[in-house]
């Protein structure tokens, strides 16, 4: 087997362990600031999303940062240091006696982890160019079923064992996934760019522009899909919470449900995605695009938890193959060595549409209801959508056959 692909499986093994840990506590957040002493329904809102900003604030800071290290000195290391400080952020919300104690750990969290941002990096700078749109399914898979194993896990453990033990079970697990990157993935040292010698080897390179055109019109797409994505999550768990009126329960639900979208979104990276490979990626993701809008204004009219379950896990299955095509696109118009900046700064942008989804969620949950928030989804995906169509369009007055397989 060829090396790319055993570094490939071997992180989706390791990431799908990284982010099980994280899913086993972070889900409940909510829940776990009323244990905190949080009960008044404005401040439980209120933290709920300052916890979820405070990480994205950090990590747009630090992303490109990141990336350029990772160029410089080697993407398995960023993979370790991220996954090494997620062991110990994670543990130490274990610990915490206050809300404020969570706030400062979910400012570390975004400053010091990414491991899914690191990983996709090293595949995106290691997998041959007709490939990609498949490499990235698969790590983006990871990400999802990680996201399904955990939230289950963690609700039961939550119910049965308490929130703190979930997050201490949670830094066990990132120590496991750490040792496997340790000791599986082989960075080859080709790979590795030490900055200014290759550059002065080769003055073409050093004048290749990273941020063109495309590249930076997708890298917009791709901040309006991490808005889609996230504007809801945080406030799942209070969403389901209201409908059940109470709190008995509902970690476990929300871990069922956070399980059904995990489960859509990794069947969909491990198969939609791989289309890119074959047909045109523009078209594929505006289709996708479409769809996702038909469900998601059938989501705002759900009448049960049953059926809002089903219709949730159907958006994020169409939704869930957009993300690997994008960076493919971006990857393949990117010089390999410059893949891990290129990653960090669209790792930027994906952080400040994580920052602006759970302000604007916090505005319209404390002035409106919860459920409110959905009806933003179609909004969002229409904008998305109208921005695919003139890229399609510029592209096609100019002849550019980049997009295609």
């Amino acid at each position: 087997m060829q090396r790319w692909k055993k570094n490939l499986y071997a992180l989706w093994i390791t990431q799908i362990i990284s982010l099980t840990s994280f899913g086993l506590g972070l889900p409940f957040l909510p829940f776990y600031i009323q244990k905190l002493g949080v009960v008044e329904p404005e401040q439980i809102k209120f933290f709920t999303g300052i916890l979820s900003t405070a990480p994205a604030v950090t990590m747009a800071i630090m992303a490109p940062v990141w990336g350029k290290l990772a160029d410089k000195y080697g993407r398995k290391l960023m993979i370790l240091r991220a996954m090494f400080f997620a062991i110990l952020v994670i543990a130490g919300m274990g610990f915490v006696t206050n809300v404020w104690q969570l706030v400062i750990l979910r400012g570390c969290q975004g400053l010091f982890t990414g491991t899914i941002t690191a990983a996709t990096a090293f595949v995106a700078a290691t997998t041959p160019k007709e490939r990609l749109s498949y490499a990235l399914g698969v790590i983006s898979s990871s990400t999802f079923i990680g996201y399904t194993i955990g939230p289950v896990l963690g609700g039961y453990f939550a119910d049965n064992f308490g929130f703190r033990f979930s997050f201490f079970l949670g830094s066990i697990v990132m120590l496991i996934g750490f040792l496997l990157v340790l000791f599986f993935v082989v960075e080859e040292k080709e790979v590795v760019v030490k900055g200014s010698e290759k550059q002065d080897s080769n003055k073409e390179k050093s004048n290749y522009k990273l941020f063109t055109p495309l590249v930076v019109s997708l890298i917009v797409v791709l901040f309006f899909h991490r808005v889609t994505r996230t504007i809801f999550s945080p406030y799942l768990p209070l969403y389901i919470q209201g409908v059940l009126n109470t709190t008995e329960g509902a970690s476990k639900l929300t871990g069922y449900i956070n399980g059904i979208i995990g489960i859509a979104s990794a069947v969909s990276g491990l198969t939609i995605s791989r289309l890119g490979d074959k047909y045109d990626k523009l078209k594929i993701v505006t289709i996708l695009l479409g769809i996702a809008f038909v469900v998601s204004l059938s989501l705002t009219k759900a009448g049960s938890l049953y059926m809002f379950a089903l219709l949730y896990g159907l958006l994020f299955f169409f939704i869930g193959g957009v993300e690997p095509i994008i960076t493919s696109i971006t990857a393949e118009n990117t010089r390999p060595e410059r893949r891990g900046e290129l990653f960090g700064y669209q790792g930027l942008v994906g952080s400040i549409g994580w920052i602006c989804s759970p302000m604007v969620g916090a505005y319209i949950s404390m002035n409106y209801k919860v459920s409110s928030i959905l009806y933003l989804i179609p909004a969002l995906l229409t904008i998305n959508y109208l921005l695919l169509i003139s890229i399609r369009k510029r592209l096609n007055k100019k002849g550019n056959s980049l997009i295609s397989k």
